[in-house]
């Protein structure tokens, strides 16, 4: 078996374990920190804006992973809040799809559709990392971690393209054909 069977083969056997990320860690900053590093829906669609900032031109490579950390922010306030949208586990599934195409599909949309996709899509993260809040934790050092934690994912997908040589261009897009493909199964699951 070649080495890409095998870790493909591994990641896909992991998916079902990583695929949501859960309440149980332990409080406060740590806690909102591991949120989005815990589940594979998080951390794809969270290192996919950062990719598909990257592919833009002007102020949307700033716009869209700042547009996803306030939209995120209101909608953990939101969880904390007790408040969820019907559906949030499948918005969530379907931002790792479509968020996986745009950097597969290297899409450029207006900018304005392109932030209301990115809100959309962040305020279903933030409500499920909201309402996941652990028992007796502060809101607070939990949304700076969940923030931060989704700054640098962020900050990662978006090195990746600006920084590595042309020559890699086609695996960044082969990334967001991955990223599509894991959320189609969540979609699916």
């Amino acid at each position: 078996m070649t080495r890409l069977k095998l870790l493909a083969s591994l990641v896909l056997m992991g998916m079902p374990v990583w695929a949501f990320a859960h309440p149980g860690h332990s409080g406060g900053l740590l806690a909102g920190a591991s949120h989005p590093l815990g589940g594979l829906d998080h951390l794809l669609a969270m290192i996919a804006v950062g990719l598909w900032a990257a592919q833009q031109a002007g102020s949307a490579r700033w716009a869209l992973p700042c547009t996803f950390l306030m939209a995120m922010l209101v909608g953990g306030g939101l969880g904390f809040a007790g408040i969820a949208l019907p559906g949030l586990e499948t918005g969530i599934a379907a931002s790792v799809l479509a968020l996986g195409l745009a950097v597969a599909l290297a899409l450029r949309p207006a900018l304005a559709p392109a932030i209301l996709i990115t809100a959309a899509f962040a305020l279903c993260h933030g409500m499920a990392h909201g309402l996941e809040l652990p028992a007796m934790a502060s809101a607070w050092s939990y949304a700076v971690g969940f923030i931060a934690a989704t700054a640098l994912l962020h900050a990662f997908g978006y090195a990746l393209v600006r920084w590595l040589p042309q020559a890699v261009a086609p695996l960044v897009r082969l990334a967001g054909v991955g990223a599509a493909i894991a959320g189609g199964y969540l979609l699916m699951a």
